[in-house]
């Protein structure tokens, strides 16, 4: 077995693992340090709308124009007065979109570009965009985001419960508000693909969470019937039993996106791939951060406010002062990974999957009774 799979199988089973919930306050404090970067950027410099939403006009030269990109953005913008996106296509054809002019400039600006590149008017295919449709598919955007959120808290308040509920909720505006900043402040155009790219993001970054909510479900089971384990504590043994297949369906995910990203928008000049590279890109990486270090956290803080929990945490806390008083051996500083359950209630907490690597207190005799 690989080292990595190895690690999984020994967080899995909880003999070793990283307490994520005792350190939510770092992981609250660095998320709302990069959200309200990404706020400042997306209000400092605001998005970079593409033609689609603002309207414009697309101008397509024959092919294997001899002019460089560089000299045709600057045609572009002596002639329009707005700043031109210049594209070199396969068949060494230019796309020059120039954004926010109507249709008497689109004339003037089409045959100002034919004198300037030494072509025929004729040749340069011009195409007007409204910004109405733009316009469409961002009112239907957001439509469908509103609805889809809607659903999402439904479901995860009757599947699971409403805590639960707020905590994805919370995850999926994290995700969203960040992935927007970055497109403000590196200043990539906001194009149809971006809008799908950054509905497709919330899938990845639900079904991420909902792993994690699954996990920690069946394992709070009967929770309050014993005393060896807060619900803390087993929020933080969910995380890390499905931490390591997290980070491999997000690294299988980011590969193929990195390379649309890197290779073909970076190397290879293809800029058109970058609108939806980038918010996939982004996304997925935030959605698999919000669910492990977000998500579950949160949950545990607002399951702990629950006079229940409140009071099985005193318990817990009574037992192992108890016990330490006594000079038991237990380790209840990490007991979520090293003491086994002694009755049958806190047996369905952990579960058979989750037993721990030191099982015994004495040879032969597990519980320290003679079978």
């Amino acid at each position: 077995m690989s080292k990595l799979g190895n690690l999984g199988a020994r967080l899995h089973r909880g003999e070793v693992g990283y307490d994520f919930v005792k350190n939510r306050k770092i992981w609250y404090g660095l998320s709302i340090l990069i959200t309200i970067t990404a706020i400042v950027g997306l209000a400092v410099r605001g998005l970079n709308m593409g033609i689609e939403f603002q309207g414009g006009a697309v101008f397509n030269t024959p092919k294997n124009t001899t002019v460089s990109v560089t000299q045709a953005e600057e045609y572009a913008e002596e002639a329009s007065g707005h700043d031109a996106i210049v594209q070199k296509l396969g068949d060494g054809s230019l796309r020059i979109q120039v954004a926010g002019i109507d249709t008497g400039a689109a004339n003037e600006i089409k045959h100002s570009l034919a004198e300037d590149l030494k072509i025929d008017a004729e040749q340069i295919n011009a195409e007007l965009v409204g910004p109405s449709w733009g316009e469409q598919i961002a009112n239907k955007a957001w439509q469908g985001l509103g609805i889809f959120l809607v659903l999402v808290v439904i479901y995860l308040a009757i599947a699971f419960e409403w805590r639960m509920a707020v905590a994805a909720f919370v995850a999926l505006i994290h995700d969203i508000t960040i992935t927007v900043g970055i497109y403000a402040l590196v200043g990539f155009e906001v194009t149809p693909g971006t809008v799908i790219g950054l509905l497709t993001i919330l899938g990845y970054s639900l079904y991420d969470t909902v792993v994690v909510f699954d996990s920690l479900k069946e394992q709070a089971k009967d929770l309050t019937k014993q005393t060896r384990w807060t619900y803390s504590e087993v929020a933080n043994r969910s995380i890390n039993s499905t931490l390591v297949r997290s980070i491999n369906t997000t690294v299988v995910a980011l590969l193929p996106v990195a390379g649309l990203l890197f290779i073909g928008g970076g190397v290879l000049g293809a800029g058109m791939l970058n609108d939806i590279s980038l918010s996939l890109f982004v996304g997925l990486a935030a959605g698999a951060y919000s669910s492990i270090f977000i998500a579950t956290p949160l949950v545990a803080d607002l399951k702990e406010r629950e006079p229940q929990m409140k009071a099985l945490k005193k318990r817990v806390l009574a037992k192992r002062a108890q016990s330490a008083a006594k000079g038991e051996t237990d380790d209840y500083e990490d007991e979520s990974y090293a003491a086994e359950p002694e009755d049958d209630a806190a047996a369905a907490v952990v579960g058979p999957r989750n037993q721990p690597a030191s099982r015994t207190r004495g040879r032969g005799r597990p519980s320290g009774k003679r079978r």
